[in-house]
C-alpha cells in the first residue's frame, strides 16, 4: 500500500501535503493493525528498548525574561531535567535583537543551572551569516543541539554549521529517506528531527531510523505524539524524546492533548507506553471535539 501510495503521487511533490497525506494513511494502518493483534504499536515494531522514555520540557516561549524564568521553574520543578528554548529574534533585528537572543539564554541557563541538557530552537527564522556571527555568542551555554538555524532547503548551509562546536539538529521539514540520505552523506546534522506524520508515516520512519542507525545518527522525532513515541520506544537509536508541557489551545503541537485521548502525561522527566493497550492507545476526544471549528 505505501509503495503504491508513494509511486502514484510523484506528481504531487515529494514535500509537504502530498507527503503528509500518505504519513496519515500509514499511521492508521499501523493503528489499525495493532489493534487487530491487541498489540501497541511499538510491540509490532520489535518491542520495549527502554524502561521509560526519557522527555524534554519543550516550550518555554515566554516574555518578559521573568516570565520565561518563571515557566522554566516549572518544569524544572516536574522534574524535567532536559529543556528546549526558543528564540525569538533574527537578522531583521540587528544587533539588538541578537543580544536579546542572549539574554534569553542567559534567563532560562540561570534556572535550570549547567548540569541540564538545554536545546536551543530557531525554526528556521536566521540564515547562514546570522548564525555563524551568533554561534561563538552561544558556545557558553553549552546547548545540546541548535535547532533548524536556516530554512530546510539549505543542506550547505546545516553542513557548514554543522562542521562547528555546536551540533545542528534538523529534519523537522525533510519528506522522504532519500532526503535524509543526502542530509547524513553531507554530515550536515548531529541529531535527525523528522515527525513521523511528515515523513510517510511509520512505515518510512523505520528505514529512516535504520539509515541513520548505520550513520551513528541519533533521531529525537519532532513534537512527540503517540506515533513518535511508539517509535521511540521500538528504536535503541531514539534516546530521548520531546514532550509538549500541557498548554492554553493554539494553533500548533498542543492540539492533540484536545483532539485525543490517550496521550501520556510525563512523570519526573519520563513518560511510558502500556503493554497492554493496543494500537497507538489514542481515541477522539469528544470533551473538546465539538468546541474546534473545522474550516474548509
Amino acid at each position: 500500500i505505501w509503495e503504491k501510495m508513494y509511486r502514484r503521487t510523484l506528481a504531487w511533490g515529494r514535500k509537504g501535503v502530498g507527503m503528509t497525506a500518505i504519513s496519515a494513511i500509514d499511521i492508521a494502518i499501523w493503528d489499525i493493525i495493532g489493534k487487530i493483534t491487541k498489540k501497541p504499536v511499538f510491540k509490532l515494531l520489535g518491542g520495549r528498548t527502554k524502561e521509560k522514555i526519557p522527555v524534554y520540557a519543550s516550550k518555554l516561549y515566554s516574555q518578559p525574561l521573568k516570565e520565561l524564568q518563571k515557566e522554566a521553574e516549572s518544569y524544572k520543578s516536574q522534574g524535567f531535567t532536559m529543556f528546549k528554548m526558543r528564540f525569538g529574534w533574527g537578522p531583521k533585528d540587528g544587533p539588538e535583537g541578537m543580544k536579546k537572543n542572549i539574554e534569553l539564554a542567559e534567563a532560562v541557563r540561570e534556572v535550570i543551572g549547567q548540569d541540564t541538557d538545554l536545546m536551543m530552537e530557531c525554526y528556521m527564522g536566521w540564515n547562514l551569516e546570522y548564525t555563524k556571527r551568533i554561534l561563538p555568542k552561544l558556545e557558553k551555554f553549552e546547548p545540546r543541539w541548535l535547532e533548524e538555524p536556516v530554512i530546510a532547503d539549505d543542506m550547505h548551509g546545516y553542513a557548514e554549521l554543522n562542521a562547528g562546536p555546536i551540533p545542528i539538529s534538523g529534519g523537522e521539514h525533510e519528506f522522504s529517506l532519500f532526503g535524509f540520505r543526502q542530509l547524513l552523506d553531507m554530515k550536515a546534522v548531529s541529531v535527525i528531527q523528522f515527525d513521523t506524520n511528515r515523513v510517510g508515516g511509520i512505515t518510512a520512519a523505520q528505514k529512516i531510523n535504520a539509515l541513520a542507525e548505520a550513520y551513528q545518527i541519533p533521531v529525537v522525532p519532532h513534537a512527540g505524539q503517540m506515533h513518535n513515541f511508539h517509535l521511540t520506544m521500538a528504536n535503541l537509536n531514539c534516546p530521548i524524546a520531546e514532550y509538549f508541557p500541557i498548554h492554553p489551545i493554539e494553533i500548533g503541537n498542543e492540539l492533540f492533548w484536545y483532539v485525543f485521548e490517550g496521550e501520556p502525561d510525563a512523570k519526573d522527566g519520563f513518560i511510558d507506553l502500556n503493554d497492554e493497550t493496543p494500537g497507538l492507545g489514542l481515541s477522539l476526544n469528544q470533551k473538546h471535539l465539538d468546541n474546534l471549528e473545522i474550516i474548509t
